[in-house]
């Protein structure tokens, strides 16, 4: 059987009416046996997401104040769905037993959990299906990293017929105790289920109609993907196309398990496929950037004559605990892009330790700078492309800080002025869309 492993977003299960489609969607094919949900999004900008008021929850109960405010809004909330969907379902004993439980763990991760637990025990009725608890089968290391053993664990509690139903975001350490993946974390559980129980595809269900080939907000009207590799994801996905958490990928890859990403409003749309190859039919898959990074270059003369010289640059970061995105060399320059927020505190004594142990002609810290990545799986065979992108931004006039490419020649990366990102992405979408 070609099993499939849904994951339904915050705004697919956000109403009453939105689970009922949910509902039909998933009764359409019976191959739709593994279900993953997230907490309930917001039904309209003013509302508020349960995620949120679990943290306020935790928060206020740490500092011994009364969260009896966002417990009602919470209670209110799940018992409106329940009655809505005629599934008996007692919120309020689940909610006191989250109540007591909580009051043990002193970490956020338990209480900002319960808003997966909480959709998923009502789905699970709603479906008549069974019910996981990623507690028990999905595990994190001592560092918080996901442990392997997890495929061996679902794989079990997955392992007979019927459908199941596990909420997204969590797992726990080899204590017990809940641990979550970073927000928008439920598409990596969506991606664990999958490997875990075989599945030959991931559809991950949210309210838009698969990936554009740039931020709609910044280009009008841009093209849709319909084709992705992992690899062109993660480039896109990691520069701030967010439809699909970043790591969500690595799982599934691992097994060669495509993912679909479709819109529980728009079933019928064809979504965008992610597939580990393709054949590509034109240069660029997609642009995108973020701002937020600052760019330490180092130089000294001769550079590239002493031994150890990029270790010890390196290792000075390391000791810190920060973390380089790019690292773009010239014969006597090194240059260490890294984000504003790994940087933080830190930017003195990074700049204080690299002269102690590598003794440079001078270290200049640019900030301000925003990344854009221009990402194709076809971009290495086209003669000319470089030059068009080139050419594009001085016609914007646009100045480049900064120029990276990696050995794959899938992408191209650039730095330029915070305040130029959006003409710098219009500027290369209009000369690379139909780039063949």
């Amino acid at each position: 059987m070609n099993n499939i492993t849904c994951k339904y977003g915050g705004t697919s299960v956000a109403d009453a009416a939105c689970l009922r489609r949910v509902q039909a969607i998933i009764d359409d094919d019976p191959n739709r046996r593994f279900i993953v949900v997230s907490a309930p999004g917001k039904r309209t900008p003013e509302d508020r997401k349960v995620t949120d008021l679990l943290y306020a929850w935790h928060g206020l109960t740490q500092q011994g104040l009364d969260a009896a405010e966002p417990r009602a809004i919470i209670a209110e909330r799940f018992e409106e769905l329940a009655t809505d969907l005629g599934v008996p379902f007692n919120v309020y004993a689940e909610l006191e037993e989250i109540a007591q439980t909580g009051a043990d763990h002193p970490e956020p991760d338990f209480m900002a959990s319960r808003g997966e637990h909480l959709m998923a025990r009502l789905v699970a009725a709603l479906l008549n299906a069974t019910y996981v608890e990623p507690a028990d089968c999905i595990r994190f290391d001592d560092e918080g990293v996901l442990d392997e053993a997890t495929y061996e664990l679902l794989a079990e509690r997955l392992g007979s017929d019927g459908r199941f139903v596990i909420p997204g975001f969590y797992g726990a350490m080899d204590d017990g105790s809940i641990k979550t993946f970073s927000r928008g974390g439920s598409d990596v559980t969506g991606a664990v289920v999958a490997r875990a129980s075989g599945s030959s595809l991931y559809e991950n269900w949210t309210d838009v109609s698969g990936f554009l080939m740039a931020d709609p907000r910044i280009v009008d009207n841009p093209k849709p993907i319909r084709e992705i590799t992992y690899t062109e994801l993660r480039e896109l996905s990691y520069m701030g196309a967010q439809v699909l958490h970043d790591e969500a990928i690595f799982p599934v890859r691992a097994e060669g398990i495509p993912i679909h990403i479709r819109n529980t409003n728009s079933p019928g749309d064809p979504g965008t496929h992610i597939l580990a190859d393709r054949t590509p039919d034109q240069a660029v898959c997609g642009i995108a950037g973020r701002r937020g990074f600052t760019m330490v270059t180092i130089e000294k003369a001769l550079m590239n004559k002493e031994r150890g010289f990029g270790r010890k640059i390196l290792s000075v970061i390391e000791e810190l605990g920060v973390s380089f995105e790019h690292m773009p060399t010239g014969i006597d320059t090194i240059s260490l892009i890294i984000k504003d927020e790994e940087l933080g505190k830190h930017s003195a004594a990074v700049r204080k330790n690299i002269e102690r142990r590598c003794d440079p002609d001078s270290i200049i810290v640019s900030r301000d700078l925003a990344i854009i990545a221009t990402v194709g799986q076809g971009m290495s065979g086209h003669v000319g492309l470089a030059a068009e992108l080139f050419n594009a931004l001085a016609g914007a006039d646009v100045n480049i800080r900064v120029i990276d490419q990696g050995s794959s020649e899938n992408n191209i990366i650039i730095g330029v002025n915070s305040d130029d990102l959006e003409r710098a992405v219009c500027a290369i979408y209009d000369a690379l869309v139909d780039f063949k």
